[in-house]
């Protein structure tokens, strides 16, 4: 009996034997077997009891289905990255959780965002439920913070979060426009809140840093509706025929925008402001009420003296002509030998006489005379001046046409320089008379240079396709800028060039068609082609009248500074940073000016 009794307590123990080594070597040999996803699952589901946030995100993947994917999400990266290193919030979050929690997991995604469950959804919707504790959100907010402020350079995610909210609007936008016609439903009516919500809590910020707290929930809370939309509407031929469609629409409205401010500066630029209407009508009143023998106004012999500078303006602007005269002559080292012609209409004569009379520049003459004097010479061109361009009186104005008709204005000069009205001199001009124009008639800076903000060239405005103009011209003759020029009057008549200008006017009447651009320029090309001399580039720099971003040292060691373009210094929709080169050769303390409240 005993030894029965010793048999089992034997068969016992090894029993217990076998069961304890047994997994010691059974346990490798499975470990074996198992695939990596397995791994995967196995090593998460140990990890659940560490993080409810990972619980929550396998909930979500399981309430999904397995073989669902979501598009990628795209994070906009601003283009003036200042460092190659890139903190997210969600690396800053990794890295805080990698003490308490197993490595591998990763709670947020690369939006910034968190996933929840069906059970939080709900929850989110009625209580807005942040994904972490308010502490912990705080906390991982100033370590984005801490880590910005200890790399400067890193201007990346500055406006990362606003870009994002931007983007999921977006797609809110588009989900709502595939939505079937009338449709109420439970997901349409909570993306109509979301977008509300969030456009509430981004406001005006531009940057990251001025958004509210909320403004962070509030991107989660979204994510979640536009995971819940994308399953709602899994059609991606119609949301891409959708966004197609949308952004022609945009295109079309920002093209329609654009044609409208085009046209609005267009009309702008051809509008009187009301300070310089005033001014004009009270230099003409006073003006009409002066006898006859005071209203002469300069020295008539010396304005034919051909041994003296003689300069040409012709304009209808009382201020415009006051600049130009008083640059020139601030600069001119001999102002006593300077005289200006100014050549206006003869609605302005009045005003521009009075301002000169109460204004006299210095010891220079000032000869006004009205373009009454020379209606003999337009005409026999005014049917083709009128058909250049109706629409535009600057155009078809023979003010801006008299410059073709110079010798025939001035028969008793030998030279002359012409300035448009809408520049201003910074240098002395006496160099520039003694110029050799080496048998030529046009003085005047090339505007050839690609790259340079005044370039131009002869097919931008005029129509070589047509046979007349090719079999005569090149195209690839190097233009030049109406402005400043120097023009030797003698040659001019040798040359006969006012006939060869109304040769071409009349032309244009018997063609049938336009051959160029409205406006002086490219007629001009044509009138003194071959006949026209490269002046320094530092004589004249243009570009000042619309967007060309001219450098200011070029505008500083410039003679003569152009406000060509439809944005004039006069006009309220002038260039700021260039208004000032402008305005300090006006004298806004004159009693005129006070009372028809023009200023700076």
């Amino acid at each position: 009996m005993k030894r029965l009794h010793r048999r089992l307590r034997i068969l016992i123990l090894c029993l217990f034997s076998v069961s304890a080594l047994a997994p010691v070597f059974l346990v490798p040999f499975r470990l074996k077997h198992i695939s990596a996803t397995g791994r995967k699952e196995f090593l998460e589901f140990s990890n659940r009891r560490f993080s409810t946030d990972v619980w929550r995100l396998n909930s979500v993947n399981q309430e999904e289905g397995e073989g669902l994917k979501e598009p990628k999400q795209v994070i906009y990266e601003d283009s003036e990255v200042g460092s190659t290193v890139n903190y997210t919030y969600n690396e800053i979050h990794q890295s805080v959780e990698s003490g308490g929690v197993a490595e591998g997991t990763q709670i947020l995604e690369r939006n910034g965002t968190t996933r929840r469950s069906a059970k939080e959804d709900e929850q989110i919707q009625h209580h807005e439920v942040p994904s972490t504790s308010r502490g912990q959100e705080k906390f991982y907010q100033t370590m984005v913070r801490r880590v910005q402020n200890g790399q400067p350079q890193a201007k990346s995610v500055s406006d990362k979060k606003v870009k994002e909210m931007k983007d999921q609007l977006i797609r809110a936008n588009v989900y709502l426009n595939i939505a079937p016609p009338g449709s109420n439903s439970h997901i349409v009516k909570e993306l109509r809140q979301r977008m509300k919500d969030l456009e509430k809590a981004m406001g005006d910020a531009k940057k990251d840093s001025d958004l509210p707290r909320r403004a962070w929930q509030r991107t989660k809370v979204m994510e979640v509706s536009l995971s819940k939309a994308s399953h709602a509407f899994p059609d991606c031929s119609s949301m891409a025929t959708k966004l197609r469609a949308m952004t022609y629409n945009s295109e079309e409205q920002v093209r329609a925008h654009k044609d409208e401010a085009e046209h609005l500066i267009q009309l702008a630029a051809r509008t009187t402001p009301k300070g310089l209407h005033c001014l004009a009508m009270r230099l003409t009143s006073e003006y009409l009420t002066l006898p006859a023998d005071e209203r002469n106004v300069g020295n008539q012999e010396k304005a034919r003296d051909g041994n003296l500078y003689h300069y040409a303006v012709f304009s209808d602007n009382v201020l415009a002509c006051a600049v130009v005269v008083n640059s020139t002559v601030a600069h001119a080292a001999e102002p006593e030998k300077i005289v200006f012609h100014v050549v206006t209409d003869s609605l302005n004569f009045p005003a521009i006489s009075m301002w000169f009379l109460h204004n006299p520049p210095g010891r220079a003459i000032v000869d006004i005379q009205s373009l009454e004097n020379f209606e003999w010479l337009l005409k026999k061109y005014a049917s083709p001046l009128q058909k250049q361009n109706a629409y535009d009186p600057r155009y078809t104005s023979a003010l801006n046409h008299l410059r073709f008709y110079l010798p025939d204005v001035f028969p008793l000069l030998d030279k002359i320089v012409f300035l448009d009205h809408d520049v201003v001199v910074q240098k002395d001009l006496t160099e520039l008379w003694d110029v050799n124009l080496k048998g030529k008639v046009n003085g005047a800076v090339e505007t050839c240079r690609e790259g340079d903000a005044s370039y131009r060239r002869m097919d931008m405005y005029i129509d070589f396709t047509d046979p007349f103009v090719s079999k005569r011209f090149n195209a690839n003759t190097c233009t030049w800028a109406f402005g400043m020029n120097l023009f030797d009057l003698q040659e001019w008549r040798k040359q006969n060039l006012t006939a060869k200008y109304g040769s071409y006017l009349q032309l244009l009447q018997e063609h049938g068609k336009v051959l160029w651009k409205a406006g002086s320029l490219p007629i001009g090309w044509l009138t003194f082609y071959n006949q026209t001399v490269s002046l320094d580039r530092r004589w004249h720099i243009l570009g000042l009248g619309h967007e060309s971003n001219v450098a200011l040292r070029d505008i500083e060691r410039a003679a003569v500074i152009h406000f060509n373009g439809v944005m004039k210094p006069w006009l309220e929709i002038g260039i700021r940073n260039y208004k000032g080169y402008w305005t300090k050769h006006i004298m806004y303390d004159h009693p005129y000016l006070q009372q028809c409240n023009v200023h700076e």
